[in-house]
Formats: C-alpha cells, structure tokens, sequence
C-alpha cells in the first residue's frame, strides 16, 4: 500500500466525482482501494435511495433524514480506515460487496 492508495481510497468516499477519481487513480491489482471503493459505492447507492425516499412526504422525509446521517458517520468513518491503511469493513453495509 502506498500513499497513492490511501489518496484513492479517501476520495472515493467524497462523493461520486471521488469515486470517479479514485477509479481513475487506483492500481488495479490493489486490494486495499478496492475494499474502500467497494465500501464507498454502496454508501452513494444507499444515499441515492436516502434522497429518493425524500419525495414521500413526513414518513419519507423522516427516514430519509435518518439514512442520510447514517451515511454521513460511515463516510466519515471510512475516510478515517482509510486514510489510517485499515481494512476493516464499515458496521452494516461491510459484508456487501460490489466490487472485486
């Protein structure tokens, strides 16, 4: 692991234009950034599904909400084992896998 894969894998937490580059920035062959882009790709598709409940009104809008900080402190979270070279996966969404 180098400080290159530490810097792919904290940016494909930041957003999907993160993830982009950090697809465009990792080693193929990498385990580690393929961890954390696997674990920063289910984040984005659960905080598209967060905004997308958003458009049910008072129930929608509340779990929505709730989702959204969730994935905020996993974001952060993630950013975190990453940016310390750890690959221990995030609590709830760590056994699924996208990705390699």
């Amino acid at each position: 692991m180098n400080s290159n894969s530490k810097a792919a894998s904290v940016a494909a937490y930041i957003t999907w234009i993160g993830f982009l580059i950090a697809v465009i920035m990792r080693d193929p062959t990498d385990r580690f950034t393929a961890h954390h882009m696997n674990q920063a790709l289910v984040l984005n598709i659960i905080s598209i599904i967060a905004g997308a409940l958003n458009i049910i009104p008072i129930i929608g809008n509340i779990a929505g909400f709730v989702i959204g900080i969730a994935v905020f402190v996993l974001d952060i979270m993630g950013i975190a084992r990453a940016a310390s070279g750890s690959m221990e996966p995030l609590p709830f969404i760590g056994n699924f896998h996208l990705i390699g």
